[in-house]
């Protein structure tokens, strides 16, 4: 007479993996930085105060390729925002220390003037 598998030793089997898989695929949560800048009176510090001006898409583009070059920085300063209105960059989101946000306001005035870039990114230190 042949065995049959246990049932409830396949399930936690199943549920074991499913809770390893979770806990390993988990994205970073900037949702309480996202938040606040979708709540901000600054217009210029969200996605949607982003020109379609083909100059600002150009200096935008010309920021991101040099910020994605950059394989040094942590996957939350790659995945700042940046948005430029009328030749001013804002840059907005979540770094791991003062260097990378220090290296993304420097990549922005190269590209747009220092004169014309406002950094709003926030350092937190990953735990």
């Amino acid at each position: 007479m042949m065995k049959r598998p246990s049932y409830h030793f396949t399930l936690l089997a199943a549920a074991a993996m499913a809770q390893a898989g979770l806990a390993f695929a988990q994205a970073p949560d900037n949702s309480k930085s996202n938040g606040a800048a979708e709540n901000s009176s600054n217009a210029s510090s969200i996605a949607d105060g982003q020109s379609n001006r083909a100059e600002d898409i150009a200096l935008t583009r010309r920021i991101r390729r040099s910020v994605m070059a950059d394989k040094g920085l942590s996957v939350d300063a790659q995945n700042v925002k940046i948005v430029t209105l009328n030749g001013h960059v804002t840059l907005n989101g979540v770094v791991r220390s003062e260097a990378e946000k220090a290296s993304l306001e420097a990549k922005a005035s190269m590209a747009a003037g220092p004169d014309n870039v406002v950094n709003d990114l926030k350092v937190v230190p990953q735990s």
